[in-house]
């Protein structure tokens, strides 16, 4: 398993936005900016690099049929990169273990460890099942961090 304490610490110089890559079916790629963190994978344990996403989003649609991403995190100068395979979980992506109350407290985390806050949880789990966000897991196999 990749050392993501390079990619934590570009996070904390710089924060939480990242440019999430994913692979078109005719093998080009497409780009777009995330919210993200490092947080724990709730069925392995293991750390991973995270962020949601709404249902109908471009990312979900090719996450789907070729489930390989990469994030690239900027600090200044600074820049750390996770690459690997993803696991989605979420209100039309559903994963053995994880029911309906994991699932929001999973979003919350991937939330939070992506630098959000929020004052009243109960609307925010309301406004993710209305939005059907998926959390996006990257088990990392490759990081790099300079």
């Amino acid at each position: 398993m990749a050392e993501l304490s390079g990619v934590q610490s570009v996070i904390d110089r710089g924060g939480h936005r990242a440019v999430v890559s994913a692979v078109r079916a005719d093998g080009s790629v497409q780009s777009s900016l995330v919210a993200a963190g490092l947080t724990e994978h709730p069925v392995t344990g293991e750390p991973a690099a995270a962020f949601t996403t709404v249902t109908g989003a471009v990312k979900l649609r090719l996450l789907r049929a070729r489930p390989q991403a990469s994030l690239v995190f900027q600090a200044g100068y600074h820049w750390a990169s996770v690459a690997g395979h993803t696991d989605l979980i979420g209100y039309d992506d559903p994963c053995d273990g994880v029911d309906a109350a994991r699932l929001r407290a999973l979003l919350r985390e991937v939330f939070t460890a992506a630098g959000g806050t929020h004052d009243d949880w109960a609307e925010y789990d309301r406004a993710m099942e209305e939005q059907r966000r998926t959390a996006v897991l990257i088990r990392p196999d490759r990081v790099f961090a300079m």
